[in-house]
C-alpha cells in the first residue's frame, strides 16, 4: 500500500487544473493507494470534491514526510511565464521530497522554454534528481531532451474524460486575461463573430472566474454593442461546464484544457494562441490556431468554419506507471 501527495495548481477554481486532479484522483483509488493527500490553496473544498485529504499550500513537510511517492503535476506547473515566484514554490516541494528520500513523479507537465536561466538551470537540476518523467506533448519531451533530460511521452490527463454525446449547435468564447490580449484584437474578434453569427447566441464561457470574468464582461460588452445575444457560463461546475461545451458547434478559446474539451468533443475549435502550450495542442489534434493580431481574425473565423472535427487526432492516455 502507498500513500501519495500530489503538488499541483489545485483549489484555484482552475478548470483545467481541477479536470486533472478529479482524473488522478480517482485513478490512485483505482490501483488502491493507502491515502491520498492533495495541497491545494482550498484544503477543504479539494477534499470534499475528491474525496481525498488535503493540506494547504505551506503545509507540505509533514504529509511528505509520512508519504511513499510525491507526484507533481500534471499542467504546467514547472515554468516561470507567470511568475518565478511559482515556479521556486513547485521546485521547493519537489526538493523537500527529494531530501526526505521519498520517489518523485512529474506527471503529464507541459514545458517549453524558460524566460530566465536562473528558472531554467534549476529546473534542470531538480528534475534530473526525480524518478520518473512524463509530458504530455511531444514539443515538452524534445524540450526536456534538450536540457539532458528524458521522460515519458504521454498526452494529457483531460484525454481521459468521458464526453457526452452531444447534437452540435451554438456558439461558444472563451478568454482570460492575460498581457498579449489586447482591445484591438477583442475588438476585431467581436466584430468578426457579431457578423458571422449575428441571428445566434453567443455563450461566453469563464473557465477560472477570477482571472477570466473582467474579460468576458468586457468581450460581452463589445458583442452587445454590435446587437448580439450572449449567455455567460461560469465555472461552477467542471461538468456542467463540458456538457455546454460539448454541445456547441463552435468554440474560440485562449485555454488549453477549453480548446482540448472541445476538440475531443467534436465541436469545430479554433485555439487563441495565447501561450505556446496551446499552439501544440493545436499541432497535436490539427485544429486551426490563431494569433492575436486583429489583421488575423478574418482568416481563423474562415479556418473555424471549414472544419472538419472528424479528422482531429485526439490522443488517448495512458497513465504511467506510477505504483511502487
Amino acid at each position: 500500500m502507498t500513500k501519495y501527495v500530489v503538488s499541483g495548481y489545485v483549489g484555484f477554481d482552475n478548470f483545467g487544473d481541477e479536470a486533472i486532479a478529479s482524473v488522478l484522483s480517482n485513478y490512485l483509488k483505482k490501483i488502491g493507494a493507502e491515502k491520498i493527500t492533495y495541497i491545494s490553496s482550498n484544503p477543504n473544498k479539494t477534499a470534499e470534491l475528491y474525496g481525498i485529504n488535503a493540506v494547504k499550500m505551506l503545509d507540505f513537510i509533514k504529509p511528505i514526510i509520512q508519504s511513499d511517492v510525491l507526484i507533481s503535476g500534471g499542467g504546467s506547473l514547472l515554468q516561470d511565464i507567470t511568475s518565478l515566484k511559482s515556479l521556486l514554490y513547485y521546485l521547493i516541494v519537489i526538493m523537500t521530497a527529494l531530501v526526505f528520500g521519498k520517489k518523485v513523479f512529474i506527471f503529464a507537465q507541459g514545458f517549453s522554454k524558460f524566460k530566465t536561466p536562473l528558472g531554467k538551470y534549476l529546473t534542470k537540476f531538480v528534475l534530473k534528481q526525480c524518478d520518473r518523467i512524463s509530458v504530455r506533448d511531444i514539443k515538452s519531451q524534445e524540450y526536456l531532451k534538450s536540457l539532458g533530460i528524458n521522460s515519458e511521452l504521454v498526452s494529457d490527463p483531460v484525454f481521459n474524460i468521458e464526453i457526452p454525446l452531444s447534437t452540435h449547435q451554438g456558439v461558444g468564447v472563451q478568454l482570460r486575461d492575460f498581457k498579449t490580449l489586447t482591445n484591438e484584437f477583442m475588438i476585431s474578434l467581436a466584430e468578426k463573430i457579431s457578423e458571422t453569427f449575428k441571428e445566434q447566441e453567443i455563450k461566453l464561457f469563464s473557465m477560472q472566474d477570477d482571472i477570466d470574468m473582467p474579460i468576458i464582461e468586457k468581450f460581452a460588452e463589445m458583442l452587445l454593442s454590435n446587437g448580439c445575444k450572449i449567455k455567460i457560463i461560469k465555472n461552477n461546475n467542471i461538468n456542467e461546464c463540458i456538457d455546454e461545451i460539448s454541445a456547441l458547434e463552435y468554440f474560440i478559446a485562449m485555454r488549453y484544457h477549453a480548446c482540448l474539451i472541445s476538440a475531443k468533443a467534436g465541436v469545430k475549435t479554433l485555439g487563441i494562441n495565447y501561450d505556446s502550450k496551446v499552439k501544440n495542442l493545436s499541432a497535436t489534434v490539427g485544429f486551426p490556431i490563431l494569433n492575436m493580431f486583429g489583421s488575423e481574425v478574418k482568416q481563423g473565423i474562415d479556418n473555424l468554419l471549414n472544419q472538419t472535427p472528424e479528422n482531429y487526432n485526439i490522443p488517448k492516455f495512458n497513465f504511467p506507471d506510477i505504483i511502487l
